[in-house]
């Protein structure tokens, strides 16, 4: 039995079932182009924090090539945030007000602020900044 065959006599394919129109519907459609994707240089700085066993105010790294020297806890709690950045997203929140607002430029520079979870008194706040790449 053929595919398409066994598919019209399931019951949830059947004429009027679920999937029937996305069978028709399959069968006639075109590839999806996507625009090319944009590319962003990212770098992460401490921004606040004592002098902790991991990391001091002032020390920058670049993602992804220096994602590993950063400390565990920290790595986990920016990673969520850096695919999101990556793929273009701006989150939503804006700090006003704060220490730690926001630069989102149409220029093509935005900055997001992470506190990294460990529990003992580190307290480090880094600033990722996210520069698109001009063709």
């Amino acid at each position: 039995m053929k595919r398409r065959e066994f598919f019209n006599t399931a019951g949830c394919c059947a004429a009027g079932g679920a999937l029937a129109p996305l069978m028709a519907q399959g069968a006639q459609t075109q590839p999806v182009v996507l625009p090319p994707r944009k590319r962003y240089t990212f770098e992460i700085e401490v921004v606040e924090g004592p002098k902790s066993r991991c990391h001091k105010v002032g020390e920058k790294f670049a993602y992804p090539q220096e994602f590993g020297k950063l400390c565990p806890w920290l790595r986990d709690a920016m990673s969520g945030i850096l695919r999101a950045m990556e793929w273009g997203a701006v989150l939503p929140w804006t700090y006003q007000g704060t220490p730690y607002q926001k630069v989102i430029e149409p220029d093509g520079v935005t900055t997001e602020f992470i506190r990294c979870p460990d529990p003992t008194a580190a307290g480090i706040v880094v600033k990722i900044t996210r520069t698109l790449v001009k063709a």
